[in-house]
């Protein structure tokens, strides 16, 4: 399929989370004219403790240089993971362009700030260590993870289940602090009298219009596996490894779809917010 945009974010190359072959799956399935990078596609936190490159990982970045070379316009922005990046803020490095943050006018007139989201959590700016521990322990459930989704294929079970969605759908304290840097985002925006944000960083996959603008974050490809796209009607869809096609939100009733956000109590135990404001497993 051939769209407009295509909105990735922490992929962690380098890493044992890493799932490259699912990447490299959706990035045959589709392409684009434009390809943002948001933040954390190389992990150079993890790789000082050891670095962890397979095959696969290698193939992603060769298809991402590939398309740089043959005209897609490839934009790095860079997260806290490869922040050493930031500083060549306005660079090209072999046609991929880096970018501290960037606004995306979409097809239908509509503007996006693009940027990872490091930048309105708190934890990351004030307590490094306190970032690098959680990280840890998330890199942790993760590889648990991997395998209980093997166990579950042998014993054939359907569907797909997250440890680490259901750790941070359970745990109040963790789902407050995704609403607060929510909240942080979509203020900002509005000072800024744009349309929404497309960000990344909590490896929470989300669409949907909150009042006058629309939040999106385009998930991770550890654990959830997702990415956002933009159709060549300005239309923007959220889209999971383990179920191609996912919701669409309308460009026709982007503006007006107000969904209330829902409460600690009423979040499922694991999935993404879907753009009618409901959470799909």
């Amino acid at each position: 399929m051939h769209v407009r945009s295509i909105f990735i974010s922490d992929v962690h190359l380098g890493t044992r989370g890493c799932q490259a072959d699912r990447l490299l799956d959706f990035l045959r399935d589709y392409e684009s004219d434009h390809l943002f990078l948001i933040g954390d596609i190389i992990d150079f936190w993890a790789m000082n403790r050891g670095i962890h490159w397979t095959p696969a990982q290698n193939t992603v970045v060769q298809k991402i240089l590939r398309r740089a070379r043959h005209g897609q316009r490839v934009m790095l922005i860079p997260g806290n993971h490869d922040e050493a990046m930031r500083e060549y803020d306005g660079v090209s490095f072999g046609d991929i362009e880096v970018r501290l943050e960037h606004i995306h006018v979409a097809a239908d007139g509509k503007r996006y700030l693009l940027l990872h989201g490091d930048e309105f959590d708190q934890v990351t700016r004030y307590h490094r260590w306190l970032a690098v521990l959680g990280d840890v322990g998330y890199n942790l459930l993760v590889r648990v993870n991997a395998s209980l989704s093997r166990l579950r294929r042998l014993l054939r079970r359907p569907g797909y289940w997250s440890l680490a969605g259901y750790a941070k759908s359970r745990v109040k304290r963790a789902v407050s602090f995704i609403f607060d840097f929510e909240d942080s985002l979509i203020h900002a925006v509005r000072e800024r009298g744009l349309d929404g944000v497309i960000c990344g960083h909590i490896h929470s996959a989300a669409l949907r219009p909150v009042g006058d603008v629309v939040y999106v974050n385009c998930g991770d490809w550890v654990d959830s596996c997702t990415a956002i796209v933009e159709h060549h009607d300005g239309r923007l869809e959220l889209v999971r490894a383990w179920q191609p096609v996912a919701a669409a939100l309308p460009a026709a009733t982007r503006p007006h779809a107000v969904s209330p956000a829902p409460t600690l109590d009423e979040l499922p135990q694991a999935g993404v917010a879907c753009n009618d404001g409901s959470w799909r497993l």
